[in-house]
């Protein structure tokens, strides 16, 4: 298993493969397909961003309230093509990596060799336990958004897998061969 201090930076995107293990480690904001939605509005219209993409990695979330005590709900993963629409925008202008569940569309893989990113894959149905690595989270943009917000997350060892990578290699297709 690998340990990743995020943000990404180019030789940890370069030395990762699909289906590696890897425990994530710092900032990420979460984004679902409202917020994706608002935020290339935003780009498209020129207006400043909530916050800098560059080196950026977004979670596709919508966590659950908090209990009592807790940082945030469960916090599991959402299906990532519906974000397909949004990645090519958003890759230039600096994001370098995703964490979601499922595949990604011809055009996201072909966006993450262009702009060397990387997608991570989390497990459905774990977001209970994912939770448990969320040690800070702050509201960063859209609150009108409820659970599709963007806040922002300190993680420690986030489990995750490489889904895609830079090379087109695609864990689901992995799968599939063996």
């Amino acid at each position: 298993m690998k340990t990743i201090q995020l943000p990404l930076k180019e030789e940890d995107i370069r030395n990762l493969h699909a289906g590696d293990a890897v425990l994530l480690n710092g900032t990420i904001y979460t984004a679902r397909d409202a917020a994706h939605k608002k935020l290339v509005e935003m780009i498209e219209n020129h207006e400043p961003l909530p916050f800098d993409l560059h080196g950026a990695t977004i979670y596709y979330v919508g966590p659950t309230p908090a209990r009592s005590g807790q940082v945030i709900g469960s916090s599991g993963p959402t299906t990532s093509s519906r974000m397909d629409p949004y990645v090519k925008t958003l890759a230039e202008c600096g994001m370098k990596g995703m964490i979601g569940k499922g595949r990604r569309s011809d055009e996201v893989k072909q966006a993450i060799k262009d702009h060397e990113m990387i997608y991570f894959v989390c497990a459905g149905g774990v977001g209970a336990l994912l939770s448990h690595c969320i040690i800070k989270r702050e509201m960063v943009a859209f609150e009108e958004l409820l659970a599709e917000a963007v806040t922002k997350l300190e993680v420690k060892d986030f489990p995750c897998f490489v889904g895609c990578d830079i090379d087109g290699n695609d864990i689901y297709d992995l799968e599939e061969e063996a």
